[in-house]
């Protein structure tokens, strides 16, 4: 699986696509620790001091939010794509 990170989330990753060894019929959380795991300084960033997805992230699989659907437990497909979003702000 692969997830494209945007603004600071990509800066802290140090690249803006990662691939994890999430599979089909594993979940987006899955594919999220995955991908927080071998990274503390985004896992500061993307969870709170619960361990609870912090409220201005936005996880996308396939361009939707996930908590349109089962949240961190929304089930992978082949060819998924996904991405963590933070908070937008304009002027």
């Amino acid at each position: 699986m692969q997830w494209k990170l945007f603004a600071d989330l990509a800066e802290l990753a140090g690249q803006k696509e990662v691939s994890v060894d999430a599979e089909p019929g594993e979940t987006v959380g899955d594919a999220l620790d995955d991908l927080l795991s071998p990274r503390p300084e985004l896992e500061d960033r993307v969870l709170d001091d619960d361990g609870r997805l912090r409220d201005h992230i936005n996880v996308l699989r396939n361009g939707t939010n996930v908590f349109t659907e089962d949240g961190l437990d929304t089930t992978l497909e082949s060819g998924d794509e996904l991405a963590l979003f933070p908070p937008v702000s304009g002027g």
